[in-house]
């Protein structure tokens, strides 16, 4: 018989930005990759098309997390958005951990740069954590 196989816990994972480690994000998502499919008629073949695989697509990833005092993202995201030519493209991970934060799965990401900075949803009725949410554009996206 086989070893069973538990599938991971989702809730245990940080984000790492070329050298900078930042847990305590609420969500990750955009982690997927697409592949544009090309129809082709063929003369004759009157019932189907033929199917090639085209462009590679890769999702922007969208990072969420609570506010805090940390601005080195948001600095990034405004190198970018104030148009500086210095502001630099970054490699990244997604990081899945197990529960004694033990590295289980990587999502390296490369030539990433902010495309898009959120403030939190602000509501004197309401006593939830603030968050700001980072979407990053990228070239390619592998499993490690």
């Amino acid at each position: 018989m086989a070893a069973r196989t538990d599938p991971y816990t989702n809730f245990n994972f940080l984000v790492e930005i070329d050298g900078i480690t930042a847990a305590g994000f609420q969500e990750v998502s955009g982690v997927d990759i697409s592949i544009d499919v090309i129809e082709h008629r063929e003369g004759g073949e009157n019932i189907s098309t033929r199917k090639y695989p085209g462009q590679v697509k890769f999702s922007n990833i969208v990072l969420k997390r609570g506010l805090t005092d940390s601005v080195e993202l948001y600095d990034w995201f405004k190198q970018w958005a104030d148009g500086d030519p210095a502001a630099p493209r970054k490699n990244g991970s997604i990081v899945m951990l197990t529960r004694s934060a033990v590295e289980t799965v990587r999502w390296n990401f490369f030539n990433g740069w902010p495309s898009k900075w959120t403030g939190p949803a602000l509501n004197a009725e309401q006593s939830d954590i603030a968050i700001e949410t980072l979407e990053i554009v990228h070239e390619r996206l592998e499993r490690a």
